[in-house]
């Protein structure tokens, strides 16, 4: 049985001809599937949970970052023990598609629709998880591409705002990270690692990445990796104006490591201490809550359908 589910709010001006393919598709196939398409915020992580309990191992997601950030979430906090079984897949329709984009699937859906059925093979891959406190009780959240904290969660909560006004397109980051960084303010952290880095400083901007790209194809942590078992990481504590125009050409050539004032390190496990709220995300979605803040990584925690050459 395969498990489908679907946002129709990615890429809705294509939605219905790529459903009607699919589905075409599946008949063709005589593949017995059932699926589910996401009406609200959260909806994906109920359906994902939901499918992986029924015993459902196969599940493809149709949708963005966000959609297949909240389908992981759903499988990770599923009660399935043997949750490196289930595979999953993605045709990717949503504005910034990073994940997808580490793997070459883009917006070709039916090329997308080939990989998953015909000429891809199962990857494992690893999972991140993000542990912050909500009212005093623990949470996990849980991610596949990255976390980020300050203007990193700033600028998505720019672009999602610019979203509404002008629809989705591969700008909205970029004018999302300017409309931050004018306006954010540097925070006072500790940060503690297990390869034994303890950072004291204020935090401006912070992304953890288990893949390569954020924002609509920045390369904020070229080096990642989601088969290597590591975090690679960067953060800024409180650049000029001037530091800050100097990097921004090296946004999407991955040459953001060269700048001096971006601290790069990697870790399995990070710890992150702060007395003022900061704001976070996890590939793309607000995270609200307090610290502290725990980002660990789940070595090979699921398995993906990839092109072969990767």
């Amino acid at each position: 049985m395969l498990g489908i589910i679907i946002n129709p709010k990615s890429g809705k001006n294509a939605f219905r001809r790529q459903r009607l393919y699919l589905f075409r598709l599946l008949k063709s196939r005589g593949q017995e599937f059932s699926y589910e398409v996401t009406r609200y915020a959260g909806h994906a992580t109920e359906i994902a949970r939901r499918m992986a309990e029924r015993g459902i191992r196969q599940i493809l997601v149709l949708g963005g970052d966000g959609t297949l950030s909240e389908a992981i979430d759903g499988i990770m906090h599923s009660n399935v023990d043997n949750k490196q079984d289930i595979v999953f897949g993605l045709m990717p329709r949503g504005t910034g598609n990073d994940w997808g984009r580490f793997w070459g699937l883009t917006r070709d859906y039916k090329r997308s629709l080939d990989i998953f059925f015909n000429t891809g093979k199962a990857q494992a891959v690893d999972v991140g998880c993000l542990t912050v406190w909500r009212n005093g009780e623990e949470e996990k959240h849980y991610f596949i591409n990255s976390v980020g904290f300050g203007v990193d969660a700033l600028t998505c909560k720019k672009a999602s705002v610019i979203k509404y006004y002008v629809g989705s397109h591969g700008l909205n980051y970029f004018f999302g990270l300017l409309f931050a960084l004018a306006q954010h303010k540097a925070v006072p952290v500790i940060l503690n690692t297990d390869s034994g880095m303890t950072l004291v400083q204020p935090l401006f901007t912070m992304n953890i990445g288990n893949g390569p790209f954020s924002g609509g194809g920045i390369r904020q942590n070229p080096d990642a990796d989601p088969r290597d078992g590591i975090f690679h990481a960067m953060c800024v504590s409180r650049p000029t104006f001037r530091l800050i125009m100097s990097a921004l050409p090296k946004l999407f050539n991955g040459r953001l490591k060269e700048i001096s004032f971006i601290h790069n390190f990697t870790a399995r496990t990070i710890d992150i201490r702060t007395a003022k709220h900061i704001a976070i995300e996890k590939d793309g979605i607000l995270v609200d809550a307090c610290g502290p803040y725990r980002v660990e990584i789940l070595p090979s925690a699921l398995k993906m359908i990839v092109p072969k050459q990767n």
